[in-house]
């Protein structure tokens, strides 16, 4: 059990730590505000390293917190700050740009995140599940390659370069095209993807003759918009963290934050509301000197998304707890004007 002295003295250097990155001694703690003499805070700072909430550094005699400690400080002892209007009008800016596309919205999203803490933001948008199908085309580049551009009715764009089969011919991507803009435009992708294993192989066998090559490519093509689409920025900040010193544990990291599926488990919450992982309970053993903040956010009629920041375990919690709140509630106003601004459009 703490006494109340205690608990302000890990509070006080939890604050401290986190916002100059210098391990805390006594006579810092004492001028800082703890009302106790040098010794006796000494003592208090042997209590809480007995309960393993703090440790001693190798380097000097001050004291940095544990993971554990941070939990406890998370837990019981932090308030989340409050964003200054001005800081939020400052956000609202930066997110107040002319968009082509949902995606391109919550990609902004990420950038303003880890803009604003040099940290690495991720931003995974609104469920696809009922998007529709509304547009779709084929760009020839040269004879081995095509840009399939994909696009919803929710102001979703999806573009990218594919490599075409030596035995795909140019006649074989124009009835590709056709039966796309016949069979699938028009139906939400829940329906497209239950068509691509049901009805489409037998429409192929049909008309082609290489049937399983060209239903290869159409699933190429159409992979992406199934995949829930995370949007990364910031991450070289990794670099920056002064636990991560080995480049072969950057390089494996590096590699985990570039590989969609395991991202979107990793950052799926397990609760709603904002939710913070230190070190272990992130549950991945490349971050265990990292912390995670995850937050969903939910826009009216079209899904959920996620908002989430890695960075090292002593990143300052209580303010990025309140900057993420905040970027909730403004991508998620935003998304629902811009969908409010589409569906207006339609009906004009």
């Amino acid at each position: 059990m703490l006494s109340e002295r205690q608990l302000k003295t890990l509070h006080l250097l939890v604050k401290i730590y986190t916002e100059t990155g210098v391990p805390v001694g006594s006579k810092t703690l004492m001028n800082q505000g703890i009302k106790a003499s040098s010794a006796t805070i000494r003592n208090d700072l042997a209590k809480l390293e007995e309960l393993e909430l703090i440790q001693k550094t190798h380097s000097s005699s001050g004291r940095i917190p544990s993971i554990k400690g941070y939990r406890y400080y998370v837990d019981h002892l932090m308030q989340p700050a409050e964003i200054s209007s001005n800081e939020i009008v400052h956000i609202r800016q930066l997110l107040n740009k002319r968009y082509h596309a949902t995606n391109e919205i919550i990609e902004q999203s990420a950038k303003i995140l880890s803009d604003l803490t040099s940290y690495t933001a991720f931003s995974l948008g609104p469920e696809v599940k009922e998007r529709k199908l509304t547009g779709f085309r084929i760009v020839p580049l040269n004879r081995s390659q095509l840009i399939a551009i994909i696009v919803t009715d929710q102001g979703y764009v999806e573009s990218q370069v594919f490599s075409i089969p030596e035995s795909i011919t140019s006649e074989d991507i124009e009835k590709m095209i056709r039966i796309i803009n016949d069979r699938l435009v028009g139906e939400n992708l829940l329906t497209v993807y239950h068509k691509l294993r049901t009805e489409i192989p037998l429409v192929l066998q049909k008309y082609f003759t290489n049937s399983a090559n060209v239903l290869y490519l159409f699933e190429e093509v159409f992979n992406q918009a199934f995949d829930d689409q995370v949007y990364i920025s910031g991450g070289m900040n990794l670099l920056n963290s002064e636990n991560l010193t080995d480049i072969a544990e950057f390089k494996s990291i590096y590699s985990l934050i570039s590989d969609s599926e395991q991202l979107t488990d990793l950052l799926l919450p397990d609760k709603t509301g904002i939710e913070i992982k230190i070190g272990h309970e992130i549950e991945n053993d490349l971050l265990l000197n990292m912390s995670l903040i995850t937050a969903g956010y939910e826009v009216p009629n079209h899904g959920k998304g996620v908002i989430a920041l890695l960075g090292p375990t002593n990143m300052s919690y209580s303010k990025l707890h309140g900057l993420v709140k905040v970027m909730t509630t403004e991508l998620s106003g935003h998304l629902d004007s811009y969908y409010r601004s589409l569906n207006d459009s339609i009906g004009q």
